[in-house]
């Protein structure tokens, strides 16, 4: 399949190299472009010889989306701080080498593994399951399928109640790779009676205990040749911790009141909302364990950090409530209910919300206010009085402290105004410049001021 990718070149680099490096890509059946905003979906190189701020501030542009992963390219030795300040401006991978053929045959290992990374980001296995528009969620998105689809590394998902660890241990059983995979068996361990915990995860045999009038699996028999998903694992006793570790390093178990040894292999995910680590200093949760389970460690965000995802959440729950229906639109005054809204349940309590709301939907028309059930609206009038919020506010506060000058401030605060008005009118300049309240012409002006900046 043709790799399709973008180059951008900073700096003085040698245009000798330059050429010679297309070239050299072409002849490996990739397809080679200019950057621009038509191939800004793509993934995309940037080659420099040094690390400047205006090299970070470039490559913090091309990245922005966090689907997009840049690899930027140096002929020269560059220091070791400035490749993390590459890694921290948004950069994928970093590679120094002043031979040709070495960078090259590097560069094409990595955007052939980024380009399956982001057919599979974009297949309806993973569209379906995380639904988002937000930066973090697509950057951890990329990650999981990753892990997921190219390793067996077990996976500990950390995160809040309702922050979709179920459904993320879902994702990641479904895009692993092995042929004639076994189920996913999942085991809620706040469930567990500590009399039956043995024969819940090692089975038991007939007779073993009373009540036992049959013999039976337990999970790691279940979850043989799939995967076994712990929930809420930070709720285990520290006894059945240490049998859990037995199991994970020898893959063998024998059941309660059995003799014979029983083979199991599974890949194993976990999942809390409990800071393991704090447990691991306190002396609740074995360390030994800890490090097992947590061969990538993954953390779901609140939905109070990645605002952007509640509007795309709740007209994807809007899709799930009514499927035999056009999904009514939400209007603007209950797009800005849900957006101010507390979330403290996460995306479950915005699915609730999104449910009561339709309680009260006619059938025809918008969503509006009058849908909102009176238990779940601001109590206050001040609630609507101000955009710029307290979240606005930490954002300048932020910046001040970085010492961001105020002319940086307005430019920024505009480009990421613009940003988010063409992405949401799917690039449609016209209605982005309406939301704005500019022209057309002056929006594509700035557009153009936008790209100037940052060459």
């Amino acid at each position: 399949m043709t790799i399709k990718v973008w180059l951008s070149w900073m700096g003085d680099y040698q245009k000798q190299a330059a050429r010679k490096i297309v070239g050299l890509l072409n002849q490996q059946d990739i397809e080679v472009h200019d950057y621009d905003n038509s191939y800004s979906c793509m993934a995309g190189v940037m080659f420099s010889n040094e690390v400047t701020p205006k090299t970070c501030e470039q490559l913090r542009e091309l990245s922005r989306n966090g689907q997009i992963a840049v690899l930027a390219c140096c002929h020269a030795t560059i220091p070791g701080d400035a490749v993390w300040q590459l890694l921290e401006a948004g950069a994928s991978d970093v590679l120094v080498s002043s031979q040709d053929n070495t960078l090259i045959h590097e560069m094409i290992a990595r955007l052939q593994r980024w380009g399956a990374v982001h057919r599979l980001v974009n297949s309806p296995v993973v569209q379906n399951v995380l639904v988002g528009e937000s930066q973090i969620l697509k950057a951890i998105l990329r990650q999981v399928v990753e892990v997921a689809h190219f390793t067996d590394a077990s996976v500990l998902i950390l995160g809040e109640s309702g922050t979709g660890k179920e459904l993320l241990a879902n994702l990641v059983h479904a895009l692993d790779p092995r042929a004639h995979k076994g189920n996913l068996v999942i085991q809620d361990c706040t469930t567990i009676v500590p009399e039956l915990s043995g024969s819940e995860f090692f089975g038991h045999e007939r007779g073993a205990f009373t009540g036992a009038v049959s013999s039976r699996d337990g999970v790691f028999a279940l979850a043989n040749g799939g995967t076994l998903f712990l929930d809420e694992v930070g709720e285990l006793p520290l006894t059945l911790q240490a049998q859990l570790l037995r199991v994970i390093q020898e893959h063998t178990f024998k059941r309660v009141g059995g003799n014979a040894w029983q083979q199991t292999s599974f890949r194993l995910i976990c999942a809390t909302n409990r800071d393991l680590c704090a447990q691991v200093q306190r002396g609740e949760f074995r360390a030994d364990l800890y490090y097992r389970i947590a061969s990538y460690v993954c953390h779901l965000p609140p939905l109070r950090e990645r605002p952007e995802d509640i509007l795309p959440l709740a007209n994807h729950f809007l899709k799930v409530f009514l499927p035999n229906q056009e999904p009514p639109e939400l209007d603007a005054l209950v797009q800005e209910y849900l957006l101010r809204h507390e979330y403290p349940g996460n995306v479950r309590d915005l699915k609730q919300v999104v449910a009561r709301m339709l309680c009260h939907y006619a059938g025809q028309g918008a969503l509006t206010v009058g849908c909102i059930p009176p238990e779940d609206r601001p109590n206050h009038t001040d609630y609507w009085s101000t955009w710029c919020d307290g979240g606005f506010e930490r954002a300048i506060r932020v910046a001040l402290t970085r010492g961001v000058n105020l002319k940086t401030i307005s430019r920024e605060s505009k480009n990421v105004a613009i940003r988010i008005a063409v992405n949401e009118a799917s690039g449609n300049l016209q209605r982005a410049a309406q939301r704005l309240g500019v022209t057309d012409r002056a929006l594509q002006m700035r557009r153009a001021a936008q790209r100037q900046e940052n060459c």
